[in-house]
């Protein structure tokens, strides 16, 4: 259980910090053997599906009034230009129609593919940190477009390959268009809604619900554990990012990565 509770952290942490939580449960779990014994083939689905649900959780109820406030004005008919909403649906196209197309390929051929994982890790922090550090801060949120929207929803494409990080790809988007450091994460905290909901839907109709049952102690801790550290890694990154650039994100990027490769060789 113990490995359960670690895998459930990680991807509580990692899923919105901008250093890839699929790239650290392939390696924590596939390479570094962390749970292996016990999350067996059978059942690796819905544990993945119940960290998921639970990192969706806990962006749906971290920014709770933000989505009721969306949503109410759909209700209401309050539907403006280039809305919060609007914006939202526009960014998560490229990446669902993508996702749905290729996610299963692009799992099959780069899961195990540790080096390559390793590298991306390692050149897409280089990459965030200095995007960041080359803009400025002169726009919010509120002043984001339809096609700066579109951009950001094209590099969302990305994070289906593990290393690159879905949240450190809509950030350096987000960063490249000039949006300030916070605003950007929490753009690409609302984007993680319909993205990760969408893929664990896709995901939930491919499994026999009678595993689930059989094994719902892993699938509840799983739940909870990621929830509650999920809330804390948006909480803390958006506390962070008011005062500080992602050049600690960069380091551990390139340290994690290089402990990867050096792992790999002498394996």
């Amino acid at each position: 259980m113990i490995a359960i509770l670690v895998l459930a952290v990680i991807q509580g942490v990692a899923e919105f910090l901008p250093i890839s939580s699929s790239a650290h449960l392939v390696i924590f779990r596939d390479l570094f053997g962390v749970g292996k014994n016990l999350i067996t083939n059978d059942i690796s689905l819905i544990f993945d599906i119940s960290l998921h649900l639970g990192t969706t959780l806990a962006v749906l109820i971290y920014f709770y009034k933000d989505f009721r406030n969306m949503f109410e004005s759909v209700i209401k008919l309050r539907i403006k230009d280039n809305s919060l909403l609007q914006l939202i649906i526009v960014a998560t196209i490229p990446t669902a129609i993508v996702g749905f197309l290729l996610d299963d390929i692009i799992e099959e051929q780069l899961r195990d593919k540790y080096f390559i994982i390793a590298i991306v890790l390692i050149v897409m922090g280089i990459v965030i940190y200095f995007i960041d550090k080359l803009k400025c801060e002169k726009k919010c949120i509120n002043q984001l477009t339809i096609m700066d929207s579109l951009i950001i929803g094209c590099m969302q494409i990305f994070a289906l390959f593990p290393g690159v990080s879905r949240s450190g790809a809509t950030i350096a988007a987000s960063r490249f268009l000039n949006i300030n450091r916070e605003d950007a994460a929490k753009f690409s905290f609302y984007l993680s809604l319909p993205v990760v909901l969408g893929a664990t839907i896709l995901q939930i109709v491919k499994i026999d619900t009678s595993i689930i049952i059989n094994n719902i102690t892993i699938f509840i801790v799983g739940i909870l554990v990621s929830f509650l550290t999920g809330i804390v890694s948006i909480k803390c990154l958006l506390k962070y990012l008011k005062n500080n650039n992602f050049k600690i994100f960069m380091w551990y990027r390139i340290v994690f990565g290089l402990l990867v490769l050096l792992y790999i060789f002498m394996k």
